[in-house]
């Protein structure tokens, strides 16, 4: 999957997600995107050589996205815990929200895991959720916000863990109030100031 991001990139990602939210990910298909968009095939085999290659490039997008809040969170001039875990949770407000395509996709592509390349997707996504939740942490406790009792990669594995857990609830049982977004940012400043998960 190449990703550079010319003129078509933006376009292709917006007409993909438009696409999912009106037919789902199983009814979109790369003949309509190319349709929507305008986009030739070639245009979007630059990026993705499949369907389902395009649908991790959307959730990639995502998680780039939310670690952008949280780098512009925590380059503001008074570095607080607060300010990045916002800026975190706010990136987040689709995990359990049944109607975002990044959750939709997230199904999909499960369903499909026996596929070697929708597991390597999936994968990285992992890896690269993994990787952002570790560096804003250890960016925490280099500023003294976050305690260094924590273990940083255990910590993020948690966390992950239980937004997959929201995204899948979403899907399963959308109105169950048990355990939401909210709860999840309690949840999370509670361990990050040094409540558990050492």
């Amino acid at each position: 999957m190449r990703v550079g991001k010319g003129s078509s990139y933006p376009i292709l990602l917006e007409t993909t997600e438009a696409l999912i939210r009106e037919k789902g990910c199983q009814q979109t298909t790369l003949k309509e995107i190319m349709e929507s968009s305008g986009l030739s095939k070639g245009a979007i085999y630059h990026y993705v050589k499949s369907k389902d290659e395009l649908f991790g490039l959307v959730l990639k997008e995502r998680l780039a996205k939310v670690n952008q809040r949280f780098q512009e969170a925590v380059n503001t001039d008074s570095p607080d815990l607060e300010t990045p875990l916002a800026a975190i949770v706010q990136g987040m407000t689709h995990v359990d929200n049944p109607e975002d395509v990044t959750n939709r996709i997230f199904i999909y592509l499960l369903g499909k895991n026996e596929d070697p390349t929708v597991e390597a997707l999936l994968k990285e996504g992992y890896r690269i959720a993994e990787e952002n939740a570790v560096d804003w942490i250890e960016a925490g406790q280099e500023n003294g916000v976050i305690s260094k009792e924590i273990d940083a990669k255990k910590t993020a594995h948690l966390f992950i863990v239980l937004s997959y857990g929201l995204r899948v609830r979403a899907m399963v049982e959308p109105d169950n109030p048990a355990f939401r977004l909210e709860d999840l940012h309690a949840y999370m400043h509670n361990i990050l100031r040094g409540g558990g998960m050492g």
